[in-house]
């Protein structure tokens, strides 16, 4: 199983991510895709793309690490990326299924005020603060346009905690584990 946490840079999904994996190590290990963007970004420093997931073969990249994580590992996979484009969620999902991996969309949503405070307060990435506050509206509007839509399950975290949040998503794991037995497609 994967589970993609999906969402707004500042929305927690790092952190809600270390919990799940911290309840479950055993099952569970964590997947951020922004390494392959990274490999990919050093392999072509003179590529016209500003952001490594318009490169094509960072989408055809990240179910084959994933399926290969996973096929090493034996663990399932929290992933955790910001992923905007329905377009690119649709290649990526799309493959990841014919890898033959149950892949469950979760959205880690707050709201817009809650994520500029978080981003403008993040120490670790106070760095790219400034270019996180510019993809708010991006993400708000991806949101409103199709990404709570493509999510099968949307996790507020504007008053809960990382840890309140995990557990709703630890629940949803158990009802989609559930359903991946008994071979139920909803």
């Amino acid at each position: 199983m994967l589970v993609w946490l999906n969402g707004c840079f500042g929305a927690g999904k790092t952190t809600i991510a270390k919990e799940l994996v911290a309840a479950d190590p055993q099952r569970w290990r964590l997947f951020d895709p922004e390494f392959v963007g990274f490999m990919l970004r050093a392999q072509y420093p003179d590529s016209e793309f500003t952001d490594f997931q318009d490169f094509p073969s960072w989408r055809r990249l990240v179910p084959f690490v994933a399926d290969e994580i996973v096929s090493e590992t034996g663990q399932d996979l929290v992933i955790v990326q910001t992923l905007l484009n329905q377009k690119y969620w649709s290649e990526i999902a799309t493959r990841i299924g014919e890898l033959g991996h149950s892949l469950h969309h979760v959205l880690i949503d707050a709201s817009p005020e809650t994520l500029r405070r978080r981003i403008s307060e993040d120490e670790v990435l106070h760095r790219a603060a400034g270019w996180r506050l510019q993809h708010v509206p991006a993400y708000i509007d991806a949101r409103n346009d199709w990404l709570a839509d493509a999510a099968e399950l949307v996790v507020d975290t504007t008053t809960i905690s990382p840890l309140r949040a995990a557990a709703e998503i630890a629940d949803a794991i158990r009802r989609w584990s559930e359903q991946d037995t008994l071979g139920d497609p909803s």
